[in-house]
């Protein structure tokens, strides 16, 4: 591939959202890539800089390393297409559709795609309506966070409203929703193709912050340890996932297994993390695709509207 074609490549990295720190950490491992692979990129954090320095110091496409609101939700990208610098990942209409839980699952459930039952918690659904409509445990989450912010796994009544409270700090739009138990399951997608899954095991109850990004005690599997037929239906399906929304580039979806082997599919990331614990890499080394590699293929896949 030649690298020179991509010019001038600022990694945007950081931001404001309630997930920086983890984007600081993906955004340094995808620029320490892209230097190693010859091209000429450079650190841009949108907290500290206007975005129209990137015009002004001539840069010629965007590497979104952004995770959260105003990264990953169509804002930045709104504003690169206005600036008319190319970036990374999907557009402005499937960024934003991907951030808010609520509507990717309208979007699912339309077409067929399996996710756990919910309900939108408005203030006026008391805990005995949802736990009646939901079960225990269940899940209470921001509609639009990533990295399991403000997300609870409740197990009592008297659990509810400091779950739900807790979530309000952190979007107006709340989700309850049906916890499935079974095997913790991711998809990525790059390009238009499905990578193999990976399998998480935790060592607590949760796959949460603290699993995702500090624990050493997570373990990840992948090949995933599933039956060949059963994986490539779940990727066939991620794939459908990722489409409908208008995702592009490259994404990842994160799926339940039940233990019917059902798959429940949960949400759609379109600016997966690239730290040392992420996960798309761990599927790309698996397909055969190192670190650096992953990353100049996500840059070739630059989005032009």
């Amino acid at each position: 591939m030649n690298t020179v074609n991509f010019g001038k490549v600022a990694v945007l990295l950081g931001g404001r959202s309630a997930e920086r720190e983890v984007s600081l950490r993906s955004g340094e491992a995808v620029l320490n890539a892209l230097i190693r692979q010859g091209i000429d990129a450079h650190p841009f954090d949108p907290s500290e800089q206007s975005l129209e320095e990137l015009v002004r110091q001539g840069f010629d496409r965007a590497f979104i390393a952004l995770h959260g609101r105003f990264g990953e939700d169509g804002s930045i990208q709104g504003a690169l297409e206005l600036l008319g610098i190319p970036y990374t990942g999907s557009g402005v209409l499937a960024s934003a559709l991907a951030m808010d839980k609520w509507r990717t699952k309208l979007i699912w459930q339309a077409v067929g795609i399996s996710t756990p039952r919910f309900l939108i918690l408005d203030g006026q659904k008391a805990a005995e309506e949802v736990i009646d409509t939901l079960g225990l445990p269940l899940i209470i989450k921001p509609a639009r966070e990533g990295s399991t912010i403000g997300l609870s796994k409740i197990k009592t009544h008297q659990a509810f409203n400091e779950a739900c409270q807790l979530a309000l700090n952190h979007d107006s739009i709340v989700l309850a929703e049906q916890f499935i138990e079974g095997k913790e399951l991711t998809a990525a997608i790059l390009g238009n193709k499905p990578l193999p899954l990976v399998r998480i095991e935790v060592s607590g109850d949760l796959y949460d912050y603290q699993a995702k990004y500090l624990s050493n005690d997570t373990r990840y599997y992948c090949p995933s340890g599933l039956p060949d037929d059963l994986a490539e239906q779940i990727q066939r399906q991620a794939l459908q996932a990722h489409t409908i929304l208008g995702c592009y580039g490259w994404s990842r979806v994160d799926v339940i297994l039940d233990h019917d082997h059902r798959p429940f599919f949960l949400e759609a990331n379109t600016s997966p993390g690239m730290t040392d614990h992420s996960l798309v890499p761990m599927a790309a080394r698996a397909a055969g695709i190192s670190f650096d590699q992953l990353v100049v293929q996500i840059l070739a896949l630059t989005h032009v509207e």
